[in-house]
């Protein structure tokens, strides 16, 4: 069994790998790949159905970028205040500082923000960028229409790569993938635990981190042992001793940019991130692709509609499955992370706010910020009095 260590703060496993150290190294397996001929999908979103990407015999790859090293870069074609998610995938790919677009035979958009919608078409000019049109609303009419954009999609892998996707190569893919959901879903509901079984900060570091492990039932295979060994430890060392750490669910934009100065402080601060309603969380793990379904393409359809990501109009279903996950976990406060200029997350906050405080009676609190360093200190006090209407 792995033994945890004490890092700022936080217990972490011995041979905990952060994210930039994940990255790092599947660069150099990304390379071994491409030089064995393996095909390469660039992806940004997971709307994405990567179903199809593993049908096509090509490998998946996350390229939406955490850091803000290449934003400068990226501000000399876009504006500055821009989403800082946008400019940096936009400035890695702009300074070709980033292997795993530079390895990528192909990159795919989606439109989720129009932000992201016009940077693809300047991204188009650096390498060959597919985007696929999101319907914004949920009815057999947006169905129908999405439906009809993945089996575009399919047909772009077949010409792009030369290959023919069979409805069996689909259904294989699909199950492959419903196990990892099946995995990663067990793994981030070890928040459900009292106390806290590990970290927020090494839920969400692995959770991201798994993009760049390649070979998915290796990445199944590894995540089931953390599993085993977190509830071993569990089990044997904090099962009858209940925390009174104040238990948050984190909300809102993809938080990997903004995890040292936001998950990290304020788990050093004395609370627990035990739940994550994020695109880099349980949120595409909720429901898997439906496998008796007879029209492969439907049901790929139907289950990435029903991802609650803000962009859908309107989009109740985040709002109950937040109620859920409070109950479920056992939280004690909501904190929403909204990246600068998102204006589907900003806009839906008001209602999420509202839900939260007068539906289920809990604190909330929403820092807007960047990738930046300069709000750091204005993010630790508003943590610390978030902390203080929690904590007895």
């Amino acid at each position: 069994m792995q033994q945890a260590v004490q890092t700022g703060g936080l217990r972490l496993p011995e041979n905990f790998e952060s994210y930039g150290e994940a990255r790092k190294k599947g660069f150099l397996h990304m390379k071994e790949l491409k030089e064995q001929g393996k095909r390469v999908v660039g992806m940004f979103c997971s709307f994405v159905p990567t179903e199809l990407v593993y049908a096509a015999g090509a490998l998946p790859v996350g390229l939406c970028a955490f850091s803000d090293e290449p934003i400068p870069a990226a501000e000399a074609d876009l504006p500055r205040n821009l989403c800082p998610l946008i400019k940096a995938s936009y400035g890695f790919a702009l300074t070709d500082t980033c292997p795993y677009f530079y390895f990528s035979d192909l990159v795919v958009g989606e439109t989720t923000c129009d932000g992201k919608r016009k940077m693809f078409e300047l991204l188009n000019s650096i390498k060959e960028t597919y985007v696929m049109q999101l319907p914004f609303r949920r009815d057999e009419k947006a169905l129908a229409f999405w439906k009809d954009e993945i089996v575009a999609f399919k047909e772009k892998l077949e010409q792009t790569f030369g290959v023919t996707i069979t409805e069996e190569d689909v259904r294989r893919a699909i199950q492959a993938k419903n196990r990892e959901r099946d995995v990663m879903r067990r793994f981030l509901e070890l928040g459900k635990l009292n106390p806290a079984p590990l970290s927020g900060y090494e839920m969400g570091t692995r959770a991201d981190a798994g993009s760049f492990s390649f070979n998915l039932e290796e990445r199944c295979d590894k995540i089931e042992e953390r599993i085993r060994e977190i509830q071993a430890d569990w089990e044997a060392n904090y099962k009858d001793t209940p925390s009174t750490r104040p238990r948050l669910l984190v909300t809102g934009c993809p938080n990997a940019g903004v995890r040292e100065k936001i998950i990290r402080a304020v788990e050093e601060m004395g609370a627990d991130v035990v739940a994550f309603d994020t695109c880099n969380g349980i949120r595409e793990k909720v429901e898997k692709v439906d496998e008796t379904n007879p029209d492969v393409y439907d049901a790929l359809a139907r289950k990435y509609l029903n991802i609650t990501c803000s962009v859908m109009s309107p989009n109740e279903s985040r709002r109950t499955y937040i109620g859920q996950m409070i109950d479920e976990y056992q939280i004690d406060g909501v904190l929403e992370i909204v990246l600068q200029s998102c204006h589907t997350y900003a806009v839906e906050a008001d209602l999420i706010k509202r839900y939260v405080t007068e539906e289920k009676h809990l604190p909330y609190l929403n820092i807007e910020t960047d990738y930046s360093q300069a709000d750091s200190g204005q993010i630790n006090t508003r943590l610390e009095a978030f902390l203080e209407t929690i904590m007895p």
